[in-house]
């Protein structure tokens, strides 16, 4: 009997910042890096973007022009090594 692996799931990210410039996300789903995950402005100042992901739970932060912030949307978040909080997001 063959297993099937578990597919990604699409996860849609929002934040919403009218003067941002740029709008990244970096997180444990990305190995923390920002330029490899950026978001699409879309219009009335909103960002987005859709990650694939597999089944997990992630820790992640928006990096708005620079500076790193915690998801304002997300429903869960833990203490980081820096004295911050990052975001949770459990697929």
């Amino acid at each position: 009997m063959k297993t099937q692996a578990a597919r990604p799931a699409h996860v849609a990210l929002e934040f919403v910042k009218p003067e941002a410039k740029t709008v990244c996300v970096a997180g444990s789903f990305n190995g923390w890096k920002p330029d490899s995950t950026p978001l699409a402005k879309t219009g009335a100042g909103k960002w987005v973007a859709d990650l694939a992901v597999g089944p997990g739970r992630y820790e992640y932060l928006f990096v708005v022009d620079g500076q790193w912030l915690p998801d304002p949307n997300a429903k869960e978040s833990v203490q980081n090594p820096y004295g911050g909080k990052n975001s949770v997001l459990s697929v």
